[in-house]
């Protein structure tokens, strides 16, 4: 009998694994959100006996390891070995979680409607602090939260500027706590579930206030087009010339600005203000001195000529930039200078301001402690394909950059790759008045995989948490805009502001005219303020909690052993 419950415990380790991977792309199915963890907490609070927090970790990292395999089977593309070691470095956060709900997390013989409430948010405490930790250790990787799962449901996902994801992950996982105690108490005409619903239908209530108060806000209209190119790569090798390259832009740009402007050559009125490139579009490299002189190739600026002669517009682009110096009347790359993936903003008088991007990615952009191990950059170079030159410099800077929309400023917050996933980070940038968060990206690494929707689903978060629109321009990926509530519908016609071929895939080459209402006085969002630390006192509290109302058992039930 024993042994066939320790089957039954583990079977539905991985039936949580699998529901929770159900969540997100590229399956799309959200509604398992509120019954995906249930499986597994049982198989938890059934551990009996000695050494229980131990048995609690198994049985989470098999459920996470299921779980994270699928996932993130996408990093397969760039590496067989990450496809393997990411996962099953993730799943240590949900055996830690497994290892709490099997011990101090586990439900007493004092059933009461005090005593579950107090088990489930000692639970969601824990498991959104997991979370956040997962989202800092060695840089952080907070793709795929729970909460996450939320993208789909747009009311659901508005309560996101209280706490962070982090903090939907918490009401997630303190319902279906309080779901699973009922059931097994037999009894679904219990106070606890109750309050939890209540808790359940008061998110909704605020989520449908929020998006009214943001259709309310006064703002300015901000026109931008985008264009994706869709370049092939394989890894970090990319299967065009330089040449191809910016050509490719230019032509897709020019026929775009061309399509909006009169019979007679005049500017329509939906002329853009903005045009983005991604990250990386232009091959050439900006030189920049310290007291901001610059220069750049010579193919960057044939490029720029072509497309400025179209007419006005502020050109925002990634680009890597160099750490230059000035010898005689040259500008020269500085020996031994840093090197950096950086977002450029040119003026209509190519006036330039550039973002240098701050959370490099490891095995990306940078290997740490490669000097005193060098064959980590053996490693590098035998998974993507490619010869290791070196790792791009952390910028340093938290200053919006700011760009004139008609008679308005409007600070744009950078954001580069998978920055826009670092909702501590992007916080930094926030200041009064109206701003817009940008981001350059390319998730052509990973080809036609699920990463690139969810890297976009864990973006659009960031627009929600902070109540700041988002412009999204990938090379591969999703280009798109995004209002202060995740939306990317026209603010006008309603229709769908993401760049798609005919088919409905965004894994296309084209380019999209959007418009976005940018609040000149963004709304208030708690998220903004206090950041992560809401969520991480929630956490100790819960722990706290736990710890100094957990039950005395025996020696021969002694939670470790």
């Amino acid at each position: 009998m024993r042994n066939g419950l320790s089957w039954m415990r583990l079977g539905a380790a991985v039936v949580s694994g699998l529901l929770v991977a159900g969540l997100f792309p590229p399956f799309h199915f959200p509604a398992l959100v509120w019954v995906a963890m249930m499986p597994i907490l049982w198989a938890l609070w059934s551990v009996e006996g000695r050494r229980r927090a131990w048995k609690g970790f198994g049985i989470g990292y098999l459920g996470g390891a299921v779980s994270c395999l699928i996932q993130f089977n996408w990093v397969s593309t760039v590496s067989w070995l990450g496809a393997i070691l990411l996962p099953l470095y993730l799943a240590v956060y949900w055996g830690l979680f497994g290892a709490f709900a099997a011990s101090l997390g586990k439900p007493g013989k004092n059933g009461g409607v005090a005593a579950s409430l107090r088990v489930a948010f000692c639970l969601g405490a824990v498991w959104a602090g997991l979370e956040w930790l997962r989202g800092w250790m060695i840089t952080g990787f907070s793709w795929n939260g729970m909460g996450m799962a939320f993208h789909e449901m747009p009311v659901m996902a508005q309560g996101a500027d209280l706490l962070g994801v982090a903090g939907l992950s918490l009401m997630l996982v303190f319902f279906q706590a309080i779901l699973v105690l009922a059931i097994q108490r037999k009894s679904l005409r219990r106070w606890d579930l109750g309050i939890a619903a209540a808790l359940l239908i008061s998110l909704y209530a605020y989520g449908k206030a929020r998006i009214a108060i943001e259709a309310q806000q006064d703002s300015v209209r901000l026109k931008t087009l985008l264009v994706q190119i869709n370049i092939p790569q394989d890894a970090a090798r990319v299967a065009w010339t330089d040449l191809e390259t910016h050509q490719a832009y230019e032509d897709e740009t020019l026929k775009a600005l061309d399509a909006l402007k009169t019979a007679d050559g005049k500017f329509s009125p939906r002329w853009p203000d903005w045009v983005m490139w991604p990250e990386t579009a232009l091959t050439g490299r900006i030189l920049r001195t310290n007291d901001g002189e610059w220069g750049t190739w010579q193919i960057n600026m044939d490029t720029i000529s072509q497309v400025r002669a179209a007419g006005p517009f502020s050109l925002i682009y990634g680009v890597n930039e160099l750490e230059a110096e000035k010898k005689g009347d040259d500008l020269v790359m500085k020996e031994k200078g840093n090197a950096y993936n950086s977002i450029a903003v040119m003026s209509p008088a190519d006036e330039l301001q550039t973002y240098r991007k701050q959370h490099l990615v490891i095995f990306g952009e940078t290997i740490p402690f490669v000097d005193s191990m060098p064959w980590l950059k053996k490693i590098y170079e035998q998974q993507s394909g490619t010869e290791y030159n070196g790792s791009f410099t952390p910028g340093e800077s938290l200053e919006p950059l700011p760009i004139l929309v008609g008679g308005t400023t409007i600070g744009a917050i950078p954001t580069v790759c998978f920055e826009d996933s670092v909702g501590r980070l992007t916080r930094k940038f926030i200041r009064t008045g109206p701003q817009v968060i940008i981001n350059v990206t390319n998730d052509g690494w990973f080809k036609e995989s699920a990463a690139a929707d969810q890297h976009f689903a864990c973006a659009s978060f960031r627009a929600i948490e902070l109540r700041r629109p988002m412009l999204r321009c990938a090379n591969t990926g999703v280009s798109a805009a995004i209002d202060s509530t995740g939306s990317t519908a026209h603010p006008d016609t309603g229709a769908s502001q993401i760049l798609v071929d005919a088919k409905g895939s965004h894994f296309t080459r084209g380019s999209l005219l959007t418009e976005l209402k940018i609040p000149l006085h963004p709304s208030f969002s708690l998220f903004a303020i206090i950041g992560d630390w809401g969520i991480l006192a929630l956490t100790v509290i819960g722990l706290l909690v736990a710890i100094l109302t957990r039950e005395k058992g025996s020696k021969a039930d002694s939670p470790l052993g």
